[in-house]
């Protein structure tokens, strides 16, 4: 596999439920390692770190935060 020849970073430090950052983030991040030209890092910072615990319950009405960050530690960089 090629090196990306474009390299992101996307920094989360917010929790994981109460706004839509975090899930905007994820969901922006799961794009990009769509394209093979681009490498993705997602660093958990301060709050954000809690979306990375496993068996949380999910709120009414938001998507599972869990389980977008595993698809994504899977394919790409997760760093808390």
């Amino acid at each position: 596999m090629a090196e990306p020849t474009k390299k992101y970073l996307i920094v989360i430090n917010d929790g994981p439920y109460g706004n839509e950052r975090p899930y905007n983030a994820l969901r922006l991040a799961l794009n990009l390692i769509k394209r093979p030209e681009a490498g993705v890092r997602v660093f958990l910072v301060g709050d954000g770190v809690q979306c990375a615990i496993a068996g949380q319950e999910t709120p009414e009405g938001y998507y599972n935060i869990e389980r977008m960050v595993s698809s994504l530690a899977r394919r790409s960089e997760v760093a808390t």
